[in-house]
């Protein structure tokens, strides 16, 4: 088996772009905001015209600390996680809110809980008088400068390492599974100075939080995220996320954040995408799908995890390991969500400390490399011009601009019957090996028919890029 190197047309596509990062910097990826594609609606693009495709690695803390008795020390962002996501060619996270100024870990099923203590949070804690965890009460009438100086100085540094990154807002899962949630939340009312409380109804979960049930928190809620807005509004490599993981009584409060994030931007020089997760537990896709969201994070129902249906365009779909298994996934499903149309992204247990219940590091390299494989396929196809056409290709993962470029994966296979009936001409043909990132040697083909293409030595689990010759 020989890498397909100088003889390669992704390889050199690749060789260049990497010399042209280098005398450009680091930045040279952002050419103005992430908008939704009106060319291919399945795909962000930016003033290039071009598709960008989203991949990469996110962590429960890598906005804010969470330390305990046994860990201490702040996350190391920069360069720690920020060089590490380079190193893996990812391109894209999700920054983590946590609304709670402390968690059990027995609510996300770990092996071994613990508790852990949550900080900066947006709200200056000055008191008067002691919140239930002994440190001063929150005004929720005065943002804290803190918070939002590390904020603009991790998207900043993220930016000058070219990676594009989803700002969580808000976080619903820990209020709803973290045991005794609501006594660590800033909006109990042992914990604020303001008379607020955030379980109007008493029954001691607070969900309501996360609802148009009370005025004065709504206002709270929005004054902060403009704040959030105003500070952010500069970079172009920001994305908007309303809430992870929320339960599903809170659609109506998700669909007016969205959009009075769109209608506060419109004022604003630049303008970002918003998106929408899974609601948990017990929430629909349709909700999604049916959201002014620009983007959506749908869960397993229709087959996301096995089989993902092909992206319709209704939606740019980020498709999340998190909202599919929690912890879990596997390289095949990065490669069909790829080729059906989707950017795939991975909820990773990075240092093994916060996510601790799924540490085995074959899988998790795995993971990790075939995210940034796609990259290596993704960025030099024109990806704009490609739909899934699962109709074209007897694997049925096929995304393709028909008679020009096809992109087709042999998921645990080593041959493929590909329809080139309606594509005359000549093809050059190039495979790409997804378990270790080589391009490999393979011969021209002539269009015309159905072809039976078969990969390299037999090898499983492999691409097969088609792009027609045009002299």
């Amino acid at each position: 088996m020989k890498t397909f190197q100088k003889k390669s047309f992704i390889a050199t596509f690749l060789v260049s772009a990497l010399f042209f990062a280098a005398v450009q910097g680091q930045t040279a990826g952002f050419n103005g905001p992430l908008k939704v594609s009106d060319r291919n609606p399945r795909y962000f693009t930016d003033n290039s015209g071009r598709a960008v495709y989203l991949t990469g690695s996110h962590t429960w803390n890598n906005f804010v600390d969470m330390t305990s008795s046994a860990k201490q020390g702040k996350f190391d962002y920069n360069p720690g996680y920020l060089e590490w996501m380079k190193r893996y060619n990812h391109n894209f996270m999700r920054m983590w809110a946590w609304e709670l100024v402390s968690w059990d870990t027995e609510g996300n099923r770990e092996k071994k809980p613990q508790r852990l203590k949550v900080e900066p949070h947006p709200w200056i804690r000055s008191g008067p008088g002691q919140a239930l965890d002994g440190n001063l009460k929150f005004d929720l009438d005065r943002l804290d400068p803190g918070y939002f100086a590390r904020l603009e100085e991790r998207i900043k540094q993220a930016y000058e390492a070219a990676i594009y990154v989803s700002v969580m807002l808000f976080e619903g899962w820990g209020l709803q599974f973290s045991p005794g949630a609501f006594e660590n939340h800033p909006f109990h009312p042992d914990n604020n100075i303001n008379g607020i409380n955030g379980d109007a109804n008493g029954d001691g979960s607070a969900t309501e939080i996360h609802t148009m049930r009370d005025v004065r928190i709504n206002s709270i809620q929005k004054a902060y995220v403009m704040q959030v807005l105003d500070i952010l509004n500069k970079f172009d490599n920001v994305l908007y996320e309303i809430s992870n993981e929320n339960h599903p009584s809170s659609t109506e409060w998700q669909y007016d954040m969205i959009l009075f994030i769109k209608n506060y931007e419109k004022s604003l020089p630049k303008q970002h995408p918003v998106g929408m997760t899974f609601q948990y537990r017990g929430g629909s896709n349709k909700v999604l799908f049916d959201s002014p969201a620009d983007w959506i994070s749908p869960n397993q129902e229709g087959g996301y995890r096995d089989n993902p249906p092909a992206a319709d365009g209704s939606k740019v779909i980020i498709t999340d390991t998190d909202h599919l298994w929690g912890l879990g996934g596997n390289p095949a499903w990065i490669w069909k969500s790829f080729l059906r149309g989707m950017n795939p992204i991975f909820m990773d247990p990075y240092d093994c400390i916060v996510l601790a219940n799924a540490c085995d590091e074959t899988w998790l390299e795995s993971m990790r490399k075939g995210q940034g494989f796609t990259r290596m396929i993704a960025d030099p196809a024109d990806l704009i011009s490609m739909i899934p056409q699962p109709e074209l290709a007897s694997t049925t993962y096929c995304l393709a601009n028909k008679g020009s470029e096809y992109l087709v994966y042999l998921a645990d296979t080593a041959e493929v019957t590909i329809d080139l009936e309606n594509a005359p001409g000549k093809f050059r043909v190039e495979w790409f090996n997804t378990k270790t990132g080589e391009f490999l040697k393979s011969r021209r083909i002539k269009g015309g028919s159905r072809l039976v293409m078969k990969a390299p030595s037999e090898v499983r689990d492999m691409v097969l890029y088609l792009v027609k010759k045009t002299r």
